[in-house]
C-alpha cells in the first residue's frame, strides 16, 4: 500500500495537470484566445447550445435518373464512333429508355457486344445496371434496371453526404452533424451558422462544370436552333439574356483537381482559378489549340458563367472563371467546384436555433452541474470525513479533466452531453463509496489502518472495474448505433467513465498514501 514511489506521484500530477490545462481555453472567450497567435484546443458547442441551422435536404432522384440517361446517350455516341465505327441513327430517350436504329443490320452483333461493355454488374447480384435488347431486327433499346437505379442513387447519396460535409468544413464551421435519412435525404446541423441563406445556396449547388463551344448563330427570340445545340441562360449579359451553345460538352469538371478564389491581375476583380489533372489538361490544351478565335462557354449547373474567346492555346491545364463575382460568391463557387455534388439537393425543411436559446441551455446545464457537484461534495464529506474530501477532490478534478479530453479530441458539447456531465458527477463517487465501505468493514474486523486501506482498495477495485466495464459497453453501443445528441451523450459518458475510474481509484489512493506516510495514524474516522 505504501509502495507509491515519487516518480509515480509526479507522473500522475503532471498527467492530470496537463489535461486540466487543456480545458482552460474552453472557458476563455474565443475573442481573447484569437489574439494569442497559437491554435488552442477548444470544446465546440453543438446546435442546441451555440444556435445555428438545421436543414433537411432531399435529392431530386427524377432529375438524377434523367441525367443518367443523358450521360449514357453520350457514352453510346462515343462508343459507336470508336473504330471500327458503327453507323447509327438518332438516339431517342422517350420513357427513360434509349433507342436507336442501326444503319447496317449486319453490325447488330458487334453493336450488342460493344454496348454490353457499357453496362456493369449491380452489387453481388447477377443483374446489370442496363438491359440491352434488339427489337424489329435492327433497333436497339437500352433500359435502366431498377436494381441499377437503386444502386446508382445509393452511391450518389453516399458521395453527396461526404461532399456536403466537406463543403461545410471548408467554410470553417466546427463539427457539422451531417447524416443520411432514408434513401434520398440528408439532415445537416450546423452549429453557430449565422447566414442560413448562404448555406442553403452553397449546399444546393451541384456545381456541375462543363465547357461547351458557343454556336456561331447568335441568339434571338424565335431563332431556329442549329442541330446539336441548346439555349442556356447567360445572366452576365443582363437579366433574361441567353446564348446558344453546342449540346455536347467538350470537357467537364470530372477532370478538375482544384478550384480556389483569386483575383485577376489586370483589374483585381474576384475570379475562380482552376487546375485540371493531366488528362483534363491535355484535353483543355487540345480544345483551345483547335478552336483559336472561337468562343467557349463555362457552364455551371446549366447556366453560362462566362463565354470568353480563345485568343491563344491554353496550355498547362490551368485557367480561370470570371463572371461578375464578389469575393464571397467566388469563394462559394470554388468550394462547390472542388467538391461537386453528384445529385441535385433541395432544402425541404429548415429550423433555426437562436443563440439566446443556446445561452439558456448552457446556463441551465451549468446550474445543474454546479448543484450536482455541491450536493455530492456535502454528502461525501458528511458521510466519510477525510476520505469523502479526497473523493470530492477527485470528482472536481475529473470534471475538468473531461473538459480537457473533449477539447483535445475536438469534441462537440450538446445539451445531452451536459446531461452526461451531470450523470458522471453523480456516478464518479460510486467507486469511492465502494472503497470506503470496504475500508469500514475491514476496520470493524480489527484490521490496522494500513491493512484496512490496502484491502479496501484491492478488493473493491475488481468490482469497480467490472461495474464500469458494463457502463462502457452501453456507451460504446450508443456511440456505434446512435446519432446526433445520442452520440454526444455517449462520448461524454465514455470519457467520464475512463477518467472517473482513474481519479477515483489511482488519484485518491495516492492522496491516502501521502496522508498515511505523513501522519502514521493509528486510527481513522471513516
Amino acid at each position: 500500500m505504501l509502495d507509491f514511489p515519487r516518480w509515480k506521484v509526479v507522473s500522475i500530477l503532471l498527467f492530470l495537470g496537463c489535461l486540466m490545462a487543456l480545458a482552460v481555453p474552453s472557458v476563455i472567450p474565443s475573442s481573447v484566445t484569437a489574439n494569442w497567435g497559437v491554435p488552442l484546443p477548444r470544446i465546440n458547442l453543438g446546435l442546441d447550445l451555440a444556435g445555428g441551422v438545421d436543414l433537411l435536404l432531399e435529392a431530386d432522384t427524377k432529375k438524377f435518373v434523367d441525367d443518367r440517361v443523358e450521360a449514357k446517350r453520350e457514352q453510346i455516341v462515343t462508343a459507336m464512333a470508336t473504330a471500327p465505327a458503327i453507323s447509327i441513327g438518332d438516339i431517342a430517350t422517350d420513357g427513360g429508355k434509349l433507342s436507336f436504329l442501326l444503319r447496317d443490320v449486319r453490325q447488330i452483333d458487334a453493336a450488342r457486344e460493344r454496348l454490353s461493355k457499357q453496362t456493369t454488374g449491380v452489387g453481388y447480384t447477377a443483374q446489370r445496371d442496363w438491359d440491352v435488347a434488339v427489337t424489329d431486327g435492327q433497333r436497339i433499346v437500352m433500359t435502366p434496371t431498377q436494381a441499377g437505379i437503386t444502386q446508382a442513387i445509393d452511391d450518389a447519396m453516399k458521395t453527396a453526404t461526404d461532399v456536403v460535409r466537406s463543403r461545410i468544413d471548408k467554410l470553417g464551421t466546427k463539427e457539422p452533424d451531417v447524416r443520411r435519412q432514408g434513401t434520398d435525404r440528408i439532415d445537416v446541423q450546423v452549429p453557430g451558422e449565422k447566414d442560413p441563406k448562404a448555406l442553403k445556396e452553397l449546399l444546393g449547388k451541384t456545381a456541375k462544370l462543363e465547357f461547351k463551344m458557343v454556336s456561331d448563330t447568335p441568339y434571338s427570340p424565335g431563332v431556329i436552333l442549329p442541330a446539336g445545340t441548346q439555349v442556356l441562360p447567360y445572366p452576365e449579359q443582363g437579366p433574361g439574356a441567353q446564348i446558344i451553345v453546342k449540346r455536347q460538352a467538350v470537357l467537364t469538371g470530372n477532370e478538375l483537381v482544384s478550384a480556389k478564389q483569386s483575383f485577376k491581375q489586370e483589374d483585381n476583380r474576384p475570379i475562380v482559378d482552376f487546375t485540371f489533372n493531366s488528362d483534363g489538361g491535355a484535353k483543355f490544351a487540345r480544345i483551345t489549340q483547335n478552336n483559336v478565335g472561337k468562343r467557349f462557354a463555362v457552364v455551371v449547373d446549366g447556366q453560362v458563367i462566362s463565354a470568353p474567346s480563345i485568343n491563344t492555346p491554353i496550355l498547362g491545364g490551368q485557367g480561370y472563371i470570371e463572371g461578375g463575382f464578389t469575393v464571397e460568391s467566388a469563394n462559394n463557387l470554388a468550394i462547390a467546384l472542388s467538391s461537386a455534388l453528384p445529385i441535385t439537393l433541395k432544402v425541404i425543411e429548415e429550423h433555426s436555433v437562436g443563440s439566446e436559446l443556446g445561452t439558456d441551455s448552457i446556463n441551465a446545464g451549468l446550474t445543474a452541474s454546479a448543484l450536482a457537484v455541491v450536493l455530492v461534495v456535502i454528502f461525501m464529506i458528511l458521510t466519510y470525513g477525510r476520505f469523502g474530501f479526497y473523493a470530492d477532490y477527485a470528482v472536481i478534478i475529473n470534471v475538468v479533466v473531461i473538459m480537457g479530453v473533449l477539447a483535445v479530441l475536438g469534441g462537440t458539447l450538446t445539451l445531452p452531453g451536459i446531461a452526461g456531465f451531470v450523470l458522471t458527477i453523480g456516478t464518479a463517487v460510486d467507486a469511492n463509496v465502494l472503497i470506503n465501505e470496504r475500508i469500514r468493514e475491514e476496520r470493524r474486523r480489527g484490521r490496522s489502518v494500513i491493512q484496512a486501506v490496502e484491502l479496501g482498495y484491492k478488493e473493491a477495485s475488481r468490482t469497480i472495474f467490472e461495474a464500469n466495464a458494463t457502463h462502457a459497453i452501453s456507451a460504446l453501443i450508443m456511440l456505434a448505433f446512435g446519432s446526433g445528441p445520442v452520440r454526444g451523450f455517449a462520448i461524454v459518458l465514455l470519457i467520464g467513465i475512463l477518467t472517473s475510474v482513474f481519479t477515483a481509484v489511482t488519484f485518491t489512493r495516492m492522496l491516502v498514501v501521502q496522508w498515511i506516510r505523513r501522519t502514521r495514524p493509528t486510527d481513522m474516522n471513516i
